[in-house]
């Protein structure tokens, strides 16, 4: 592992960097203990408080983990699929906010992915995921739900969904397609769309899975879409013409 002192590149992110690629390529399997403080700041002649920066960045990232006591230290961390969920859906809105993402754009990524996802919950889910998706479904019908917790309630329905599929690579992937676009399509949408409508087509949605019926579930969700999309050009439609009414 080396770096490049005269790299206008912070020390310790290289340093972060050189150890993260170690961990990926497999040099540093999980488990492994680290070399000391002392030890990484000889190699990389660099200070302490240096190697100790770089260690709280790969700490911050879940690729090490810290163990006090004689046999303790810093040693290559078992990552989860779902340790990264939130790295997944930071990186998602952080993208879709600054890249100034269509509307469009984001519910035709969002609804291609979940659809494609949709023939594994079909054959996959369980009745912790059906119970999940009624359960929403309920809440979502409850009178004097706020737009926030009508919100919430509609990305766990589409997270049960997603997770009935059962595979944990699909799911991290869909992560950021959920809990990132989601809100923000209901953000510009809850002012217009009818709760009645959606969770009847939520209602519509679990009783496909239930039955197995792929074709159904499909079809439900090409029709989420395709509703969810129009809302949207129905809202920015009526606020361009009142800023040229203004």
């Amino acid at each position: 592992m080396k770096i490049d002192p005269d790299s206008p590149i912070d020390l310790s992110a290289q340093i972060a960097k050189a150890i993260r690629d170690a961990i990926i390529s497999g040099a540093m399997p999980v488990d492994e203990r680290l070399p000391s403080e002392a030890e990484l700041a000889e190699q990389f002649d660099v200070s302490r408080p240096t190697v100790r920066e770089a260690l709280k960045r790969l700490a911050a990232q879940s690729l090490i983990r810290t163990q006090r006591g004689a046999t303790g230290g810093a040693f290559v961390n078992r990552l989860r699929f779902e340790d990264a969920y939130g790295q997944q859906i930071t990186t998602s809105t952080l993208l879709l906010s600054m890249n100034a993402v269509s509307f469009e754009t984001a519910c035709e990524a969002r609804y291609t992915l979940e659809r494609a996802c949709a023939p594994l919950s079909v054959m996959r889910r369980t009745a912790d995921h059906l119970a999940t998706m009624r359960a929403e479904t309920y809440r979502q019908a409850q009178p004097g739900l706020t737009d926030e917790a009508f919100c919430a309630s509609d990305v766990a329905f589409h997270r049960a969904l997603v997770d009935a599929a059962g595979n944990p690579v699909l799911s991290y992937q869909l992560a950021g397609a959920v809990e990132a676009m989601q809100p923000l399509m209901n953000m510009i949408t809850f002012s217009a769309r009818s709760r009645e409508r959606i969770v009847g087509l939520h209602a519509q949605i679990a009783d496909a899975l239930e039955a197995h019926d792929a074709s159904a579930t499909d079809a439900l969700l090409a029709e989420l879409a395709r509703y969810t999309i129009t809302l949207a050009q129905d809202v920015i439609a009526a606020k361009n013409a009142a800023r040229a009414a203004n």
